[in-house]
């Protein structure tokens, strides 16, 4: 056995079957190894960075690690996006990636990058594999680091001669990480406190991030026995169902008037597994003025008091910790509370116009409609992602998957990949804009090689239009490098070039026909909707405002 194959083997008792990636000259021995190994699942993508959103996108929606390959220099440097994308998110990423030669590193040699010093800043941890006998031990801490304690992409880089070396180690190695003890159990006099707190809150609401979905049907069970209002931001979409009664919909920047009216007004805050990154919170002075006790629960310690005053602070897995709480909880006297909240819904539901020209938000709806939200949905990030997260209305935690904290363009064409493979024979929808999809389009390839039936709902508005909108409020309408409809493809023939099923809709006569036909057909399908140019994402929190500033409609939008 030489070190690719150990590599192999090590992936193998990780419970590893399925591995996104690239090939190149400096991983060559792996794949080579890997070609006697056909328990391994391996998807070939068109471009590294697709490769690894691919992987987020499996790991965010079965909640098991992703594993990508790629080659040295370029191939490696081309996860960077990924790897900081999946540490902002907390997604489970292993890496492993060829490197030139030992006695060439450092050399300037073909190929190389110092990639390691690279992702230093943007992995839970790397590592520079110098001892091929080493290779059981540190895939088995990479994956611990990277599915533990707050979740994280960990890079191996593996020099060539060490991938050929012969490998006379053992597998029955164990992790060499003393310094590293996630702490899962909430201490309890804090749970104590934050249950008398409860109690006495008049305003209490709970706000859940993406550290909830392991903890969906307790925080589920709490929130039903108390009654407590429930605001998911948009990491923790899905946690609840997101037509749940007591679901308000999502806080912040585009969030509803109800969960940021309610957030203003409440006089406590439970928050379960988020980071109040600033798309939430706004003006730190004036976020959540009223508020009395700030319960912040998250596994990982940096996080609780950075960003906003936190009374209880409870470090703990948020599973055992909502355990624990749905154990105690008691119906809480909230009807003044939710008759103010009702109120707000009532007289400001999510705006859904109707122009002469369709709307993302009807199409959005329009596939809700169809398939009762019984799919996962993937986006890019723009506008289109904003009207998902605001219309769609995810049935279970994971099923909706996204790029959050770095807001990466092209990450919903490549993580739908990774979404199907990881569920075969659920429906898998990507929401994607004519900006974002092109930026890593040629994933349309990696559908067709696997076969996988991915649906991409393409809500065409000919411009980058979350920058045209914010040079619309804020820049004068002086729309600076933003229009895309005059060199835009014609998107139909480009998919059919690719083998996939496309077509093109301008009308709304034709919408629930073209719904219908997206769904019906079992292959992949570029359906490109031809949406209204200017339209505006609201509800709108402007960079460094508060709730108070928020911007119900566009007073200057014109209307057609």
């Amino acid at each position: 056995m030489n070190g690719a194959e150990a590599i192999l083997e090590a992936l193998a008792r990780e419970g590893v079957e399925v591995i996104f990636g690239v090939p190149g000259g400096a991983n060559m021995p792996i794949y080579d190894a890997m070609y006697d190994r056909p328990e391994f699942k391996h998807v070939l993508g068109r471009h590294e960075q697709g490769s690894i959103h691919a992987a987020e996108g499996y790991a965010s929606s079965s909640g098991r690690t992703g594993v990508v390959f790629a080659t040295s220099g370029p191939g490696a440097l081309n996860l960077v996006t990924g790897l900081a994308d999946a540490l902002m998110d907390s997604v489970p990423i292993v890496a492993i990636t060829g490197q030139v030669a030992r006695a060439a590193v450092g050399t300037d040699a073909f190929q190389e990058a110092d990639v390691t010093g690279v992702t230093m800043p943007i992995t839970k941890h790397n590592y520079l594999v110098q001892d091929v006998n080493e290779i059981p031990r540190i895939v088995k801490e990479a994956f611990l680091i990277a599915s533990t304690g707050r979740p994280g992409p960990v890079l191996i880089d593996v020099p060539k001669d060490v991938q050929l070396e012969e490998f006379t180690g053992s597998f029955d190695v164990q992790p060499r990480l003393a310094g590293y003890r996630p702490t899962t159990k909430g201490h309890p006099r804090q749970l104590e406190k934050a249950l008398s707190a409860l109690r006495d809150a008049e305003r209490p609401v709970m706000m859940v991030g993406g550290g909830g979905h392991n903890a969906a049907e307790a925080l589920r069970r709490f929130a039903e026995k108390s009654g407590i209002p429930v605001i998911t931001t948009l990491k923790g979409l899905g946690v609840l169902p997101g037509d749940h009664p007591q679901v308000l919909g999502m806080p912040g920047m585009h969030g509803t008037v109800a969960a940021n009216r309610a957030i203003q007004h409440a006089d406590l805050i439970l928050a379960i597994g988020l980071r109040f990154d600033d798309r939430i919170t706004g003006n730190i002075a004036k976020f959540a003025p009223n508020v009395k006790t700030l319960i912040h629960v998250d596994i990982d310690p940096a996080e609780i008091g950075k960003v906003v005053e936190t009374h209880v602070p409870i470090v703990g897995d948020a599973r055992w910790v909502a355990e624990k709480l749905a154990q105690a909880a008691e119906a809480l006297a909230l009807e003044p509370w939710w008759e103010r909240i009702r109120e707000w819904q009532r007289k400001h539901p999510l705006p859904m116009p109707r122009r002469e020209r369709l709307s993302s938000q009807e199409v959005i709806r329009a596939f809700w409609e169809a398939t009762g939200g019984d799919a996962y949905v993937t986006t890019g990030v723009g506008q289109h992602q904003m009207f998902a997260a605001q219309f769609w209305r995810p049935q279970r935690p994971r099923s909706f998957v996204t790029s959050g904290g770095l807001g990466t363009m092209g990450f919903g064409l490549p993580a739908a990949v990774g979404v199907q493979v990881a569920h075969p024979g659920a429906t898998v929808l990507n929401f994607d804009g004519d900006g974002s999809f092109q930026m890593t389009l040629q994933e349309l390839a990696t559908l067709v090689k696997y076969r996988l039936p991915v649906k991409t709902v393409l809500l065409n508005n000919g411009y980058l239009g979350m920058v045209r909108q914010w040079q619309d409020l804020f820049n004068d309408r002086r729309y600076a490098e933003v229009h895309l409809e005059d060199s835009n493809p014609d998107f139909a023939k480009l998919a059919e070039a690719f083998g996939v099923k496309g077509f093109t809709v301008e009308r709304r006569e034709d919408l629930k026909e073209a719904v219908e036909a997206t769904l019906a057909h079992d292959g992949p399908v570029l359906a490109e909707f031809r949406v209204f140019h200017e339209e505006g994402v609201f509800p709108m929190i402007p960079a460094g405002g508060s709730a108070e500033d928020m911007i119900i409609e566009n007073p200057r939008e014109v209307q057609s």
